[in-house]
């Protein structure tokens, strides 16, 4: 099987663990064993990317972006006695990284709340192993691509939790953010929820300082071993902050933004006044009309997890990354994420209203002035009462039926969208059929209704970013995500959505967080850069690219895009309200994944399994069981 660069694969500590071990990844240039002396991590990663410590028959190592040390870890784990023992070490492990145990035989192996770091789950022959890109553990098994999610993505497009946290490989498991794989050392692996969203009940006042904590410490431990520090200046509120917490310890920071773009686009100007305050860093400008345009030739996505839902303006991603990289930057702040986590929509009036309706009203009568959504259509929203499972199958069914644009947020479960117009009737069923799976199983991610968003969201966006920071990794730069480490995300959550997302102020977590530590000019800011006028001109511009491009489509030989329902949309410019040419990113990006599938050598079969060792009989059950918590003991 071919290894890729900055991966990590996992086995039992069994025989069949080390039988395993030879027949997928036996040429790894790392590996790490099981107090046993069994194989236990393989692959291939920096030096600096694991922390590993000992006690006794316990071993924890630590995979990622993490300032913790030796003897930090060391420290946590002599206590730990069995795998729930490793809650509260993963409730203070900072930065952004896997945890992987070895206790007792068994083992614990866990991402990211937001999806950044995911865990998945297959089957070589009859064992467990596990790890942390579903490509390599398909490459192992022979998995072919999942038909299901194809169909729903080029219908739907935008994907949300729990639909995103599902493999694109079959016979592939991805493990949810909130829990952790087990694989005992005899048996079918498992998957334990330990994570439960803190209660939001800090006021503003109260959680900001905690915010303030966590933030300074997510940017501080971002120190490059070698190399320069580089991050993004746009002049937003997100970004920009981050520029001025690294400098607290990087005064010569590497900065870059883009100079020009559309009139409407104000962040320019706030990026010029930044610039003028750190004095001491060195600045990259580059003028937007010198990167290559969004959805503009080649189109080239060289990764085979999953597809990629950003894929519009790569090109121009990839120049950048290049230019840095020539400055010396090693690693990269961007402040993805900080959207998902510092804004909403009305969904947490729904919540308020039922617990202080006076509040609620008076708030939405605030939003109501501030984006004119009509009275009936608020009242209605904030009175309906429908559960995620009847929001998803409403989906489903509103999939076979134009939805006119609603002239207010919902204050549901989520916003619904039309199906693309490319989609054929084939896979609008599909997507019907997936929708309606989910609905028969989903859960709240939390009781209150503007923290269930709140979690949608982050954990919308965080494997999305785990594939853009992908893109980064292969030219040579590290991209770094602060707004979504851990830490960072319960400080955030443990304050009341109504103060984080008061139709008065922007970002106001974020400002008071930060008051003192960036200038006020930036904190100050109420508006967010526009760049979709630019984007729909450029779209227009290289409609014939993308046309020629799927003229040979594979998601067309697999009946699932109407290639002439594609073109009259494309030739149609798109107004107001439109949401297909976002849909249209998920499409490019399905399309480019299955090429690339396809360039790859053929996969090998599965391999056969090993003999079944002595003792208890194995559990044959080919998916992963799911555990309501973390009660039990090895």
């Amino acid at each position: 099987m071919q290894l890729l660069n900055d991966n990590l694969v996992v086995f039992p500590d069994s025989p069949g663990g080390t039988w395993a071990h030879r027949k997928v990844c036996a040429e790894a240039p790392r590996r790490v064993t099981h107090a046993s002396g069994r194989p236990w991590l393989a692959g291939s990663w920096a030096p600096e990317d694991l922390v590993v410590a000992d006690a006794g028959p316990v071993r924890v190592a630590v995979f990622g972006a993490s300032s913790i040390t030796p003897e930090r870890l060391s420290a946590l784990v002599s206590p730990v006695r069995g795998l729930p023992d490793l809650d509260r070490l993963a409730r203070r492990l900072p930065g952004s990284a896997h945890l992987v145990a070895s206790v007792h035989g068994q083992v614990r192996f866990q991402g990211t709340l937001t999806g950044t770091r995911c865990v998945f789950a297959a089957r070589v022959g009859d064992v467990p192993v596990a790890g942390d890109r579903a490509d390599v553990l398909a490459g192992a098994i022979g998995a072919e691509p999942d038909e299901d999610l194809l169909a729903a993505s080029v219908t739907y497009g935008m994907f949300f939790a729990p639909l995103n946290e599902r493999s694109w490989w079959r016979g592939v498991d991805q493990v949810a953010s909130d829990s952790y794989l087990v694989m005992p050392s005899d048996g079918a692996a498992r998957t334990v929820r330990w994570w439960q969203p803190p209660k939001p009940e800090l006021s503003l006042a109260q959680g900001a300082a905690r915010v303030r904590e966590s933030l300074r410490e997510a940017v501080a431990q971002r120190q490059p071993h070698r190399g320069r520090l580089s991050a993004d200046l746009s002049g937003g509120m997100d970004s920009t902050s981050l520029c001025f917490l690294a400098a607290e310890h990087h005064p010569d920071l590497l900065t870059f933004r883009w100079t020009g773009g559309s009139a409407i686009n104000d962040d320019p100007r706030y990026a010029a006044e930044a610039e003028r305050l750190l004095e001491h860093a060195e600045h990259l400008t580059v003028r937007e009309t010198d990167a290559p345009p969004v959805f503009a030739p080649p189109y080239s996505l060289p990764d085979t997890e999953a597809p990629r839902s950003l894929t519009r303006g790569m090109n121009a991603i990839r120049s950048e990354i290049r230019l840095l990289v020539e400055h010396g930057a090693t690693r990269h702040l961007a402040g993805h994420g900080a959207d998902e986590l510092f804004t909403g929509s009305g969904a947490y009036l729904h919540t308020l209203f039922r617990r202080h309706p006076v509040t609620a009203l008076r708030e939405l009568r605030a939003h109501r002035a501030l984006y004119r959504w009509p009275l009936a259509a608020s009242l209605s929203g904030l009175l309906r009462r429908e559960s995620l499972g009847a929001w998803w199958r409403r989906c489903a069914d509103d999939l076979g039926r134009p939805v006119p644009p609603s002239p207010a947020p919902s204050m549901g479960w989520g916003e619904r969208i039309p199906a693309t117009p490319w989609a054929t009737p084939d896979a609008v069923r599909t997507t019907q059929k997936v929708f309606r799976g989910v609905a028969d199983r989903v859960a709240p991610l939390a009781p209150d209704r503007g923290q269930h968003e709140a979690l949608t969201m982050l954990r919308s966006a965080g494997p999305a970013l785990r594939l853009l920071s992908r893109e980064y990794a292969a030219e040579g730069l590290r991209l770094e995500l602060p707004y979504l480490d851990d830490r960072v995300v319960e400080a955030v959550l443990a304050i009341r959505p109504r103060e984080r997302y008061t139709p008065w102020r922007y970002k106001p977590v974020l400002a008071t967080a930060l008051r003192g530590l960036v200038p006020d000019v930036i904190l100050n800011r109420t508006t967010k850069g526009d760049c979709e006028e630019s984007v729909d001109r450029a779209l227009q511009e290289h409609v014939p690219d993308l046309l020629e491009l799927f003229e040979d489509s594979l998601l067309a030989r697999r009946d699932l895009i109407d290639i002439a329902g594609l073109r009259t949309t494309l030739r149609t410019p798109p107004t107001s309200g439109d949401v297909w040419s976002a849909q249209l990113e998920a499409t490019l990006g399905a399309e480019l994944w299955l090429r690339e599938i396809a360039a790859r050598p053929a996969r090998t079969p599965g391999p056969a399994a090993p003999p079944a060792p002595a003792g208890p009989a194995r559990d044959d059950a080919r998916r992963l069981h799911r555990v309501p918590n973390s009660e039990e003991r090895p």
